[in-house]
């Protein structure tokens, strides 16, 4: 029989949620004393409540508003398309262990390979814009979510795929009936974490172009600006909140539709 130590059980979601605000809060305090006390000059750092008034007047502005949402589109655009890409490969390689050891060298040389380290090439390639944006997106979110894929297959109960097959039911079908449900919350994890790591890459491609439309270039442009450590500040701001955001709608899909597996796994994320 398993027991539990009391001082390993998880906190009640409300209880982690109270522990993130209180880091914020804490980060938050540390800024706007060390600004009002003038121990960090606010030319580097300004006090927080300046940061967070500057950042919540930019809901208002339209240019700004623009950028947002271009930054928006490229990631929806990007991050779409390393899910389809990413998910039937991911069962492809999975479910087909001889491919999956014939292209295992050519997938371990590319997936080390930043995506940052590719953006003159691509620019250079396709040009600025959303065209390169996405492209870049595509190709660092769709390695959590292939990996993920394959690592879920390989989580599947294999006495529930032999059963099926000893009634005649062909592979599309174990895999359909069988392979993909148990897959699914993997599968969901690797979008979470493709997400996040498109949002990187959306953000850092931006700043690093310079030019165009996106929050990262209103983050670029206000650096060079004379008093532009406020709107890098408050950009950075809006680029945590969405990533915040992001995240939580997703994990709280994820509780949502897969309450089985965290069952099975003892409500682990």
């Amino acid at each position: 029989m398993t027991t539990h130590n009391p001082r390993f059980r998880r906190l009640p979601r409300t209880g982690r949620w109270l522990r993130g605000l209180a880091g914020l809060a804490v980060l938050a305090a540390a800024s706007e004393i060390l600004g009002r006390a003038g121990i960090v000059h606010r030319d580097f750092l300004p006090p927080a409540s300046t940061i967070l008034a500057r950042a919540v007047s930019l809901a208002g502005d339209a240019d700004f508003l623009t950028n947002l949402w271009s930054t928006i589109k490229a990631w929806a655009i990007g991050l779409a398309i390393a899910i389809g890409a990413g998910v039937p490969l991911g069962l492809l390689l999975g479910g087909v262990p001889v491919l999956n050891t014939a292209v295992r060298a050519v997938i371990e040389f590319l997936r080390p390979i930043p995506s940052v380290a590719l953006i003159p090439l691509v620019s250079l390639i396709l040009g600025s814009g959303l065209t390169t944006e996405a492209t870049l997106i595509v190709y660092a979110a769709a390695w959590p979510v292939l990996f993920n894929t394959i690592y879920g297959l390989q989580d599947v109960d294999p006495l529930a795929k032999e059963t099926l097959r000893a009634f005649g039911f062909g592979r599309l079908s174990v895999m359909w009936r069988v392979s993909l449900p148990a897959a699914a919350p993997f599968i969901a994890t690797g979008v979470r974490l493709a997400a996040a790591t498109a949002l990187i890459l959306a953000v850092g491609t931006e700043i690093l172009s310079g030019f165009g439309q996106g929050l990262g270039t209103f983050i670029a442009q206000a650096q060079q600006s004379i008093d532009g450590t406020k709107d890098v500040l408050a950009g950075t701001v809006w680029a945590g909140g969405l990533g915040l955001l992001i995240n939580t709608v997703l994990v709280t899909g994820e509780r949502r539709l897969f309450r089985w597996h965290g069952a099975q796994t003892g409500g682990r994320s």
